[in-house]
């Protein structure tokens, strides 16, 4: 019988292995998230045997997971103690991974309300890209002082380590959640939800779709019918398949395929921009999905006059990540070399020079 600690010196000795050879990996899951970014060349690394919670303390609010764990098995757990990844990951598959998702710092509709995914990460044991075995962090909120580590693998796409094991701070699930609907032009919507945010309302997400705001208000009974007597709209009945859809990217605007799908991420409060294109909005408006055919380069250079950037999701256009300044690629190739000197994990995953 595999064991963990056999399961993580197997994948140490495979990447010190490659290090040896100068042999790029191919870092891989359940493959949920492949579309996510460029196509790696390389051999494929699978994490997906590397799997279990290692250990849950419903009492502290914490869980550590080895990271080829499916996102719905730890859910399952999670929901028995009422708990929940406050983050809401968006699974975009069926056997979606912890691994892949902190990997890919993907967050749901909760985002702006409760945190991004980075920041329910507490520590993490990854394999650097000369095969060694470091522990980051740990199961407490409060950490020795300097550089977060492991908070940095939200995002990294596998590009600075294998994760092994990952440790996040939970939350209760709410006792009472509510969603408001409202008739709106897309640039009302930005208005009122601006408003909205000003008050001492339990808000936990806020999109905007087809003339139409939909407001989740999620804590404790009192405060969530408070702030609906003072809101009015509309109840959205049974509203939970419907963040879901939001969060899986289930709704009809998604599986269009007119255009390039692009995330735009910019100031919430910023103005609707000159875009040719569908438009939805998310994140009370700091998260924009647009369906467009306009050239990278043109949409771009609106996105960054708005003070914001571009990705590509879904499509054809290239690059996929918006492309970074030098000053800002130079720390990120310095990183690179520390933790991944030969370069071998995930090369050109996010960017060429990476």
């Amino acid at each position: 019988m595999t064991t963990s600690a056999d399961q993580s010196q197997q994948l140490s000795e495979r990447v010190s292995e490659a290090f040896a050879n100068a042999t790029p990996l191919h870092l891989r899951g359940s493959g949920s998230k492949d579309f996510l970014g460029e196509r790696v060349q390389g051999e494929t690394l699978d994490v997906t045997g590397h799997t279990g919670v290692v250990n849950y303390e419903p009492g502290e609010l914490v869980m550590t997971a080895r990271a080829g764990t499916p996102l719905a098995e730890l859910e399952a757990v999670l929901d028995e103690s009422h708990q929940m990844l406050a983050f809401e990951p968006p699974h975009f598959g069926d056997n979606a991974t912890l691994g892949g998702t902190i990997a890919t710092g993907l967050s749901g509709p909760a985002r702006p309300f409760t945190g991004a995914a980075r920041d329910f990460v507490l520590g993490c044991r990854i394999v650097n890209g000369q095969g060694q075995i470091l522990r980051f962090g740990g199961e407490v909120m409060k950490n020795v002082a300097g550089y977060d580590l492991s908070r940095l693998m939200a995002g990294a796409y596998g590009t600075l380590g294998v994760l092994l094991d990952i440790s996040l701070k939970v939350l209760p699930v709410a006792r009472s959640q509510i969603t408001r609907v409202f008739e709106h032009t897309a640039a009302q919507s930005l208005t009122q939800i601006s408003d909205w945010q000003l008050k001492p309302w339990p808000i936990t997400g806020a999109y905007w779709e087809d003339g139409k705001t939909y407001l989740r208000l999620a804590g404790a009974t009192s405060s969530v019918e408070s702030a609906c007597e003072k809101l009015g709209g509309e109840t959205l009945e049974d509203d939970r398949p419907f963040w879901r859809a939001v969060r899986e990217h289930e709704r009809p605007f998604f599986s269009d395929s007119e255009g390039a799908l692009w995330r735009v991420s910019v100031p919430p409060a910023a103005p609707m921009l000159d875009i040719n294109g569908d438009c939805v909005l998310d994140w009370g408006g700091a998260q924009r999905w647009v369906r467009s055919d306009m050239e990278a380069v043109a949409l771009r250079r609106i996105v960054k006059d708005a003070g914001g950037h571009a990705t590509v999701y879904r499509g054809e256009a290239t690059p996929r990540f918006h492309p970074m300044g030098e000053s800002i690629l130079a720390l990120q190739q310095r990183l690179k070399q520390s933790m991944d000197p030969a370069g071998i994990l995930n090369p050109g995953r996010i960017y060429p020079e990476l």
